[in-house]
């Protein structure tokens, strides 16, 4: 076989072991270090691929924002920051119908920006703001749709996680990323709560027909600013000072971490046990991700070692197919590898392929990189897999909500990403505004 063709069959071996659930960075090692010893008959070049990859991954400086990035949001969730910020928001939007829907969209953006994990979002609000709807009398199916729908900020909004993951597999800066991602979370946000609000008027029923929020007992001003302002600055710090570019996202992973563990401590929510846990678990989570990151760099060699990213390049110009017709094949792809795959092991798979091309028409790998999350992310509230329903019905204890209700009631919020995600395609400067 050509190495076309063996680069072909081994992007089709790693989607097909990850769907059977072959843990990610084995099967991108594993066929990636198969394909290149078929297609140079010599196992010691394929050693000596496996042996660049991960010399260059793990001496990458950037490296250290994964374990400063998670350091920082584990602290805040030890600092129960999420429910303050939950209170704050129900009580900005206590006299709006619906509001405490639109409150929980609110405070997943803000967690979103001091975590930037979309899992850790719907674990935290699950458990925090659906009782609080069914409470209201709100629908179950939206109580834990819109919490599905929102939690998908914490992928968007940084600090990212995926941004992060895509910056090292495009070779992008991550405070590039980081900027990009800022304008499109704001606006998928508001998307959220303006389609919240219309929904409460025009489509009651999936609502609630008898909800009511004006007896909630708003807070006062300092008792908001007093929960508030934790979080205030924690966003400031990280990305004010990115933004301003007073620190790198490496010193601003830094600094956030250090104010998170300040403010665990000033409210009493971490033990020295407790601070030995957070750190195990952030040594786990950050060797998880830079062995994903590592094997990723070893398929991408790969890739182009069988020539894969230029022959689909020549096949799509040859096609002489239009920019919108391409990132409608681009977006479709990603809307069906995302029923069957997670967010990160679409943007290893995915990403290399498409990057010659993107380049060759002289895109912006950044909003590409804002393109390619928005549209992995979709798949986490569509089935089969839908993470982030399995985690919310996981995280219920409640037997009258069934995953079919979460699933059911996230749908709505992945018909609206998409929407923001074809708004961004069409007007490319929302992602790049701020660079």
């Amino acid at each position: 076989m050509d190495p076309i063709t063996i680069g072909m069959l081994s992007v089709g071996a790693i989607v097909v072991l990850v769907y059977l659930g072959l843990y990610i960075p084995v099967a991108l090692g594993l066929v990636s270090f198969v394909s290149i010893w078929i297609m140079s008959g010599k196992s010691i070049l394929a050693f000596n691929f496996l042996k660049v990859a991960v010399g260059d991954g793990v001496t990458e400086y950037n490296f250290a924002t994964i374990p400063l990035f998670t350091l920082m949001g584990l602290l805040v969730s030890k600092a129960r920051l999420g429910r303050d910020i939950y209170d704050v928001m129900n009580s900005a939007f206590h006299r709006v119908l619906a509001g405490v829907g639109m409150a929980t969209v609110g405070a997943n953006a803000v967690f979103a920006a001091i975590t930037g994990s979309s899992i850790a979002s719907a674990s935290v609000f699950t458990k925090i703001a659906v009782p609080q709807m069914l409470r209201y009398k709100y629908n179950k199916r939206f109580a834990v749709g819109v919490v599905a729908g929102s939690s998908v900020l914490g992928m968007i909004i940084p600090p990212s996680a995926m941004l992060i993951i895509y910056s090292f597999v495009a070779e992008q800066s991550v405070g590039d990323m980081f900027l990009a991602g800022i304008i499109p979370g704001l606006i998928l946000t508001a998307v959220y709560i303006f389609a919240i609000f219309l929904m409460a008027r025009f489509w009651p029923s999936f609502i609630g027909d008898d909800i009511s929020a004006e007896d909630m007992t708003p807070m006062s001003g300092r008792e908001m600013f007093k929960k508030a302002w934790p979080v205030v600055a924690l966003i400031l710090l990280v990305l004010g000072g990115i933004y301003n570019g007073w620190l790198t996202p490496v010193e601003a992973g830094a600094a956030g971490a250090s104010l998170a563990l300040v403010i665990a401590v000033l409210r009493r929510s971490m033990s020295w046990k407790g601070f030995w846990e957070t750190l195990v678990e952030t040594g786990h989570i950050t060797a998880a991700i830079l062995l994903l990151v590592t094997m990723a760099s070893f398929y991408s060699r790969m890739l182009g070692y069988a020539g894969l990213p230029n022959q689909l390049d020549a096949v799509l110009q040859s096609w002489d197919l239009s920019f919108f017709q391409i990132m409608a094949l681009y977006v479709l792809l990603m809307l069906v590898l995302g029923t069957l795959l997670d967010t990160s092991s679409i943007i290893l798979i995915v990403v290399p392929l498409f990057i010659t091309l993107i380049e060759s028409m002289g895109l912006s790998l950044v909003w590409f990189g804002i393109v390619t999350v928005i549209g992995a992310e979709i798949g986490l509230l569509t089935p089969p897999l839908g993470i982030s329903c399995f985690v919310i019905k996981s995280t219920l204890d409640d037997p009258n909500i069934s995953l079919k209700d979460v699933f059911l009631g996230s749908l709505p919020f992945a018909f609206l990403m998409l929407l923001v995600l074809i708004l961004i395609i069409q007007f490319p400067i929302l992602s790049v505004a701020l660079l």
